[in-house]
């Protein structure tokens, strides 16, 4: 079915190679889809633009782990002189990363693109989505249950009103010992 679609736009085959977004071995890449056939690149499915996609998100998501680790492992100045060769480092690691995210997120925009273009006639229009947009919902009949269900779902919301007020107790607990740690922090 999604085979017989035409094509509309550039397809991923046709970027210029200095748009085509390298893709980063993160968890998980030796998993690659298997490329389709070279007469199949002009009839690219949604599913597996979809597929595509979804390990572009996994690669940015993997990328912008890696800066924030670049993040935390740089250290702050304190006036401690660091080697310029170790922040020249850092610095072109940080610079890539970014580099690769922009071009990974530009891949992405490509082919959600791609994607609407090709599912056009299979989108509903907003109001559909909806189910009951200006309808009044009829009262679904609820058959009465036996005293020992209700007695069951009584004790059952009075377990889950405790726990949630012994989960209140335990955050706001949790809340004032970080004010306590962060006032100390502040007063070294």
């Amino acid at each position: 079915m999604s085979a017989s679609l035409p094509q509309k736009g550039p397809s991923l085959a046709s970027m210029p190679s200095q748009q085509q977004p390298h893709m980063h071995p993160g968890p998980g890449a030796g998993q690659q889809p298997p490329i389709p056939p070279q007469g199949a690149l002009r009839e690219i499915s949604p599913v597996y633009l979809c597929r595509i996609g979804q390990e572009t998100v996994q690669d940015i998501v993997s990328r912008t782990m890696e800066v924030f680790q670049l993040a935390r492992a740089t250290q702050l100045p304190n006036g401690v002189t660091q080697s310029q060769a170790a922040y020249q480092d850092r610095f072109g690691k940080l610079q890539e990363h970014l580099r690769q995210l922009a071009l990974l997120f530009r891949k992405l925009r490509l082919l959600y693109e791609r994607c609407v273009e090709m599912t056009t006639d299979l989108q509903e229009a907003p109001g559909e989505l909806v189910p009951y947009v200006g309808e009044e919902m009829a009262p679904v009949p609820v058959e009465p249950c036996s005293p020992a269900v209700s007695q069951e779902r009584r004790e059952m919301l009075e377990k889950v009103r405790q726990k949630n007020q012994e989960m209140k107790v335990l955050m706001d607990q949790l809340r004032n010992l970080l004010w306590d740690v962060n006032a100390m922090l502040t007063l070294r």
